[in-house]
C-alpha cells in the first residue's frame, strides 16, 4: 500500500485547525465572554476588560467606582467566574482613573510598614500604619479588610480612590533541624 503524502498532510493540518480552532472558539464564546459580561454587572465595577486566562493565573483588569467595596468585588468576581477560574489564582489589576498625588504620597509612606506586616503575617499592624500615615491629613480615609487569601486596602481622598489587593501567603510548615 502506497501512502500519499499530500492528502495525508492536508488532512492532518485540517484536523489540527479544526481541533485547536474549535477549542479557541469554545474558550472565547463559552468561557471568557460570559465571564467578562458577568464582571461588568457586579456592583462597584465601572468597567472590565477581557480577562486573561493563563495556566496558573486568571488576570482581570477592572476599573472600580469610587464607592466600591474592594473585598465584595473580589469575592463576587471569584464567585461569578468559578467555572473560568477553576483552581487558578485570581489576580485583579485595578486601574485608578487619575490617582491623586496625596494618596500616592500616603501609600508610599506606609508601604514599608505594610510590607513588614505582610512579611511577619502581623496583619493587625496595617490599619495602625495607615492611621499614622493619614493622621496629618483628615480628608484621607482608609479601609482595610482581610480574608483567607488577600488583604484589601482602600484609600479615599474626596473623589479619588486607590485600591490595593495584597495576596496573603499561607503559613509554611517549617521543619526544625533540631527535631
Amino acid at each position: 500500500m502506497k501512502l500519499r503524502i499530500v492528502p495525508f498532510v492536508l488532512s492532518a493540518v485540517a484536523t489540527a485547525v479544526l481541533l485547536f480552532g474549535g477549542w479557541m472558539l469554545y474558550k472565547q464564546f463559552a468561557v471568557v465572554s460570559p465571564f467578562q459580561k458577568s464582571i461588568g454587572q457586579i456592583e462597584g465595577v465601572a468597567s472590565a476588560k477581557e480577562p486573561t486566562i493563563d495556566q496558573d493565573v486568571v488576570s482581570v483588569q477592572v476599573s472600580l467606582k469610587p464607592d466600591a467595596n474592594l473585598k465584595d468585588v473580589y469575592e463576587s468576581i471569584a464567585k461569578e467566574g468559578k467555572d473560568a477560574i477553576g483552581s487558578r489564582e485570581l489576580k485583579l489589576d485595578i486601574t485608578n482613573a487619575a490617582p491623586d498625588d496625596q494618596l500616592e504620597k500616603v501609600w508610599s509612606s506606609v508601604l514599608f510598614d505594610v510590607a513588614e506586616a505582610m512579611e511577619k503575617k502581623n496583619y493587625s499592624q496595617i490599619p495602625n500604619a495607615l492611621q499614622k500615615a493619614t493622621a496629618s491629613n483628615k480628608e484621607i480615609q482608609f479601609a482595610t479588610e482581610l480574608d483567607d487569601n488577600n488583604v484589601y486596602i482602600t484609600l479615599k481622598d474626596g473623589n479619588s480612590t486607590k485600591y490595593v489587593v495584597l495576596p496573603r501567603t499561607p503559613a509554611m510548615l517549617e521543619v526544625s533541624t533540631n527535631a
